[in-house]
């Protein structure tokens, strides 16, 4: 098994480096799930996980999204969705209609089709997030939530402000 970098600083005394041993914390769990999670969309769906999080973004959004819309959900380019969302569309799984008073601006949605196959993917995605962190209790799922509520607030906090439009 490789080592990954918060193993790498385990050497370390306590209180030293400890935000940067956070935040390797949380990126290399992050990293391990992302990675089965991955693993088992291509495995039981033959899809991949920007895939998956296009089509969760078009089903939270019934009435469609812009490409830029879709990107901004996503926090990836254009670029990266147009591809993606082609695919997609070859498939079946979303169609793009002309936005309502604007003809130009192209929405995306997910078909009957794509709804009914997200469905079947975000179950099985469900279950596998709950298995994975069954090891750990609900009362602790409960003081994470709420840590990391705080870690996301002082995240926000210390970002310079967006420019404004």
């Amino acid at each position: 098994m490789s080592v990954d970098a918060e193993t790498a600083l385990a050497h370390e005394p306590p209180g030293h480096k400890d935000e940067l041993r956070l935040w390797l914390r949380m990126l290399t769990c992050t990293t391990l799930i992302e990675s089965e999670i991955r693993t088992r969309l291509r495995r039981d769906f033959d899809t991949t996980l920007p895939r998956f999080d296009l089509m969760a973004a078009l089903d939270r959004a019934p009435a469609g999204l812009s490409l830029g819309e879709v990107s901004r959900h996503m926090m990836v380019s254009n670029g990266n969705v147009t591809g993606v969302a082609a695919r997609l569309e070859a498939e079946g799984l979303v169609e793009r209609r002309a936005r309502p008073g604007d003809r130009r601006a192209q929405l995306l949605r997910l078909t009957p089709k794509g709804r009914r196959e997200f469905a079947r993917q975000s179950a099985a995605h469900e279950g596998w997030i709950a298995e994975l962190l069954a090891g750990v209790t609900a009362v602790e799922r409960g003081a994470l939530f709420r840590l990391l509520g705080h870690a996301k607030i002082s995240v926000r906090n210390a970002l310079p402000p967006e420019p404004s439009a």
